[in-house]
């Protein structure tokens, strides 16, 4: 506001003061000149005929004036070029708005119109004040609502998280308004009450200890792209399995997939581990990484009855020709003769037989990635409960109940052909094993 513009308004406001003053002056002489009023009367009357009307037209201002403003204001905005004007509108922050108009009216005009009582003003000017920070409060929350909304519907809501930081300036707001407010009533400056807050800093900080470290928290969440409404999150420790649906500034609520719903603090975020399945969803393709368990004691060399059945499946039929030949070329080169000892030379085994019919099913299967993702079949290190073959693809969806049902079916089929390929699958000895070993007879 420039210097002159100031002074313009300073002008003004005087000179409806000295109007008001003028006219309450007139009231007061008008009743003295009535001969049929008490004179002990005439400034009671004087002052409740003034204070009757100045809250009559603040009413009328309240009740005619802010309904017909916000009208013309919607008027406006629906001729604007703009969307966001709307849910501006929306979100109540211009309804909030015009309940300054009588408060200001109150304001300006009851100091000059109630001048024969200055307490009366004092509390009139009091409570507008204190009307006024509660109305400019909503205005504040009402447009951090609608920051939130517009933020949610924009394109960069997967990217930064401004739940908790709207509730962390609604409750700053709070304090703030809390604080005028009781700066307004007892009549002091809100900078002393800033100042006497110091000595209570320790009790706010234990009062508000969880506020404090869900707004860190949340700040740190977003600012490391941690985790997003919408996300997929699992935090076994909180008992938590489900879709992200709000992470507010002292708790995260997560949607399970059974539908229950489970709070986290949001400071836990920061300070336990949890698995955000976010990157899977995006990739398009989940992953497959389970072991199939070899009983050792059935790896074997493939002799001519078994290569024999081998080169019937048509999944490895093109694979063994080509090993076999290779094989055959290896031993001529190395004076290997099939006559010899198994052991010398080089011979092709059940298990690695096997091993080559798994890579070449999932390389047919149509639900997994053939590219861009690895495909794998590989051996681990023997232990005391078999050979593990790992399998290790990714499926062309992420649906929960779709990846599972492309597993079973991978895995249904391995467990079924491993005999075909003189392998067996290793398991613990159950009850029916061990009275089959002690009775010599073959468990049902």
């Amino acid at each position: 506001m420039s210097k002159n513009t100031e002074q313009q308004t300073i002008k003004g406001a005087a000179a409806l003061h000295d109007h008001v003053s003028a006219l309450s002056d007139r009231l007061a002489q008008w009743l003295d000149n009535l001969s049929w009023v008490p004179s002990r009367l005439e400034k009671p009357l004087a002052l409740i005929t003034l204070l009757g009307g100045l809250l009559l037209i603040a009413w009328v201002l309240y009740v005619l004036v802010r309904p017909l403003l916000l009208r013309w204001m919607h008027r406006i905005i629906k001729h604007t070029p703009f969307s966001w004007d709307e849910k501006l509108f929306g979100f109540s922050v211009f309804r909030w708005a015009t309940h300054f108009v009588p408060a200001l009216f109150i304001y300006l005009v009851a100091p000059g119109l109630l001048k024969g009582s200055p307490t009366l003003v004092h509390v009139i000017v009091m409570t507008t004040y204190v009307y006024m920070v509660i109305a400019g409060f909503f205005v504040i929350d009402s447009l951090l609502n609608f920051i939130h909304s517009f933020h949610q519907e924009s394109k960069t809501r997967r990217k930064f998280i401004t739940g908790p930081l709207i509730q962390g300036i609604k409750l700053v707001a709070a304090l703030i308004a809390v604080i005028l407010i009781m700066a307004i009533l007892i009549g002091k400056s809100p900078m002393i009450l800033l100042g006497g807050l110091g000595m209570f800093a320790s009790v706010l900080m234990l009062v508000f200890k969880d506020v404090i470290l869900g707004l860190v928290a949340g700040i740190q969440v977003a600012s490391n792209n941690m985790l997003k409404p919408g996300d997929w999150l699992e935090m076994p420790g909180n008992g938590a399995a489900g879709d992200v649906e709000e992470i507010g500034l002292t708790i995260v609520k997560v949607r399970n997939f059974d539908k229950s719903v489970t709070t986290i603090p949001t400071c836990s975020l920061v300070s336990q581990p949890f698995k955000n399945w976010h990157g899977m969803t995006e990739s398009g393709g989940r992953r497959i990484k389970r072991n199939l368990l070899i009983d050792v004691n059935s790896i074997q060399l493939a002799d001519e009855s078994m290569l024999k059945r081998f080169r019937e499946i048509n999944l490895i039929s093109e694979y063994l020709k080509q090993k076999e030949s290779e094989i055959a070329r290896w031993n001529r080169e190395h004076s290997s003769s099939e006559n010899q000892s198994p052991v010398n030379g080089r011979r092709l085994t059940n298990i690695g037989t096997f091993r080559a019919y798994i890579e070449a099913f999932l390389k047919s299967h149509p639900m997994l990635h053939q590219e861009g993702m690895t495909l794998l079949v590989r051996q681990l290190a023997p232990g005391e409960r078999g050979l593990p073959i790992e399998i290790y693809c990714f499926t062309t969806t992420t649906a929960w109940v779709e990846y599972e049902k492309i597993q079973a079916d991978i895995f249904d089929h391995l467990l079924a052909v491993a005999p075909e390929f003189n392998l067996r699958i290793f398991q613990q000895p159950s009850g029916s094993d061990m009275h089959a070993a002690f009775s010599g007879t073959v468990p049902k």
